[in-house]
């Protein structure tokens, strides 16, 4: 290029200025900080925020989840109701009402107009919420969409009248403003005073949908984990869904503990260290950590190497290398349970079969562990007989009691799904590998005080090998219960075809073949017995709304040549009162109904029967039975009782 260039308007030359490098001192003027509140507005799609559909949802799903933990923090059944208008083009005005303490006037402002502002980051217990961003986010969201601001009220069970306020963010300062403040008389659908609670409003751009990855589905997954919940969903088209309350019982209340030793990184442990009050090292290593005794500590510090009595503070990088080292070398107790807070058996089971229509439902939990000092715990359901069973099976994912709605294929969850060899269960599965087909819904919910996710749309669960081996080793129980379930239903066919023989048929060419011969009524009792050659065991449960109770009654037929002594078993629910059992039990012990049949004639059977009182409704829909003394291979119904073993190696009939 020519150093020089024609003016077109001059005759003259011009000459350009020479290039001169910036120095450091000219790079460090344009280096300033940016608040938290500035990055996301700028990259919002981390947050969730990524699409019209997922934005809609994503407000929606902070109001909720926020509105569910702050119920069961005061011991309130919540009762929540989602709102959603749509206002113009792709502008739809979000309302998310609660019934918990409300907030205080003062803290209403920071709650919801400050990023990473929360009560729940510096606790060690298991949250819907984990970084104070999510409804600060919608609200975010919300003002840089349509500049509108959020329009908070809230009143608690103090207070007399509630208060309004329109705040918008500062992103700048990642601080709230107050557009406008109100005081206000606050009252419910009814006209009632309402007595305490937070309605949050948003209007934001979004599309809604109906779908799989919808507002209506995260809501029905959320009811399917959440029994205890009341949540009801108003459609931009008038719509109205109730999801209702499966158990008045709430969920146990997670209790805050110090961070378990096992799997703690050496810049964590560092910096307790420099940050503990703890005199000595070993008061450190007991006052800091949780499942640490004083002989513990002692086996740390003599492994380590280092002096309990030194300052924790002058332990330098080396000797917080030791301990680490000498943890992983002591046995250490599995961290306490109270600090998760897991749906539970009987509860996962109840929430899939009222949101989910099957013929055989099971669950299994596994015993709590730890991952990088995080207590951690697995649940799994599995529902068979949904659908075709040329479709895909469903997964529906659950982080701390939350739906997880994206990202299937980038989540731990999915991944141990996939590689579980599902065909000696009974599922179709091409080559051996990836999600099986069949008529299957697989609930898979992951508990812990630190939920490792992805990124920060808390979408995804990153592929960590503990909680994986887990979620493998909960899957395959419940996958072994549905083979067992499959295998049965097959084998019920056929004696249900030889029932049908032995009770409709048989008699009739008996009755008529005596007719026409003139001859009497012969006896056929052994002919039966060489067709069915089975004991067959029935039960039947059925709730009384009027007794508060369930009645169980049972069914045993001899369809054998013989007659054998044998014990029978029933399982009850835990904590159930039992009364009115007949005949007179042998003994009643370890959730456990034991009869004692002295032996039933061939072609004959016998009736058992018993009532339990304090069992909440939906709580036992199934009577487990058990028999000793027969042989398996001819008995239909019941199942020889484990005896030892692990409970995971268990497989019954729930008749």
């Amino acid at each position: 290029m020519n150093p020089a260039e024609q003016d077109p308007k001059s005759t003259r030359t011009r000459k350009r200025k020479p290039m001169v490098a910036p120095t450091a001192e000219d790079l460090a003027k344009k280096h300033k900080e940016i608040s938290v509140a500035e990055f996301f507005e700028r990259n919002k799609h981390i947050l969730g925020f990524d699409s019209l559909n997922r934005a809609l949802l994503t407000c929606v799903k902070e109001g909720v989840d926020n509105a569910l933990d702050v119920c069961e923090e005061v011991y309130t059944l919540p009762d929540i109701k989602a709102s959603l208008t749509k206002e113009q083009n792709d502008t739809f005005h979000i309302v998310i009402e609660d019934n918990g303490p409300g907030i205080i006037k003062k803290q209403i402002p920071q709650v919801f107009g400050k990023l990473l502002y929360g009560s729940r980051f510096h606790e060690i217990r298991q949250t819907r919420g984990q970084q104070g961003i999510g409804i600060s986010a919608a609200v975010l969201y919300g003002q840089l969409t349509t500049g509108k601001p959020a329009r908070i009220t809230s009143k608690t069970v103090s207070g007399e009248a509630a208060y309004m306020l329109e705040i918008v963010i500062d992103t700048h300062r990642n601080a709230p403003r107050v557009v406008s403040s109100n005081i206000i008389v606050w009252r419910d659908e009814n006209g009632e005073l309402k007595p305490s609670g937070t309605r949050v409003e948003v209007t934001l751009k979004g599309r809604y949908i109906r779908g799989k990855q919808s507002i209506f589905e995260y809501l029905r997954s959320t009811a399917i984990v959440n029994p205890h919940a009341m949540i009801t969903l108003i459609e931009p088209d008038g719509t109205k869904t109730i999801f209702k309350r499966g158990t008045e019982h709430l969920p146990g209340h997670a209790v805050a503990i110090k961070p378990h030793p096992a799997g703690i990184e050496i810049g964590i442990l560092m910096k307790m260290l420099r940050l503990t009050k703890s005199p000595t090292l070993q008061k450190f290593l007991m006052n800091e950590f949780s499942r640490v005794s004083k002989r513990l500590a002692a086996q740390i510090l003599s492994l380590s190497q280092l002096k309990g009595e030194i300052a924790p503070r002058k332990v330098k990088r080396q000797g917080a290398e030791r301990i680490i080292n000498a943890i992983s070398q002591v046995s250490i107790m599995e961290p306490p349970t109270n600090c998760l807070s897991p749906i539970g058996e009987s509860l996962v089971k109840k929430g899939l079969r009222k949101e989910i229509t099957a013929e055989f439902v099971t669950s299994a939990i596994r015993r709590p562990l730890a991952y990088s000092g995080n207590p951690f715990q697995v649940e799994v359901g599995l529902c068979y007989g949904t659908g075709s069973s040329d479709d895909t099976a469903n997964i529906l994912r659950f982080a701390n009691r939350v739906p997880l709605l994206f990202q299937q294929g980038g989540c731990v969850t999915t991944k141990a799904v996939e590689s579980i060899n599902w065909r000696p269960y009974g599922l179709e599965q091409r080559g051996g590998k990836g999600i099986p087909r069949g008529p299957v819904v697989i609930l898979i919910h992951v508990a812990s005080t630190n939920i490792p996710f992805t990124s920060e749309a808390k979408e995804a669960i990153a592929d960590i090998d503990l909680i994986k081996d887990e979620i493998i080793r909960a899957l395959r129980i419940c996958a072994r219960k549905m083979n067992v379930h499959i295998k049965r239903k097959a084998k019920r066919k056929v004696h249900l075809a030889k029932l049908n023989l032995i009770e409709k048929i048989l008699p009739e060419i008996n009755q008529k073949t005596s007719n026409n011969l003139g001859f009497p009524l012969p006896d056929i009792s052994r002919v039966v017995g060489e067709i069915m050659d089975s004991y067959m065991f029935k039960s039947t449960v059925s709730y009384s709304d009027l007794k508060k109770s369930y009645e169980v009654k049972i069914r045993v037929s001899n369809y054998t040549e013989t007659r054998k002594k044998f014990k029978l078993m029933a399982e009850i629910a835990e904590g159930a009162l039992v009364r009115n059992v007949h005949p007179d039990p042998l003994n009643i012990e370890d959730e456990l109904i034991i009869w004692e049949v002295a032996g039933i004639p061939s072609g004959e059977g016998m009736e058992l029967s018993f009532e339990l009182v304090g069992v909440p409704k939906g709580d036992y829909e199934e009577c487990v039975l058990y028999q000793k003394g027969l042989n398996e291979r001819y008995v239909f119904g019941a199942e020889v009782p484990p005896e030892g073993g692990e409970a995971e190696n268990i497989a019954v009939v729930k008749t």
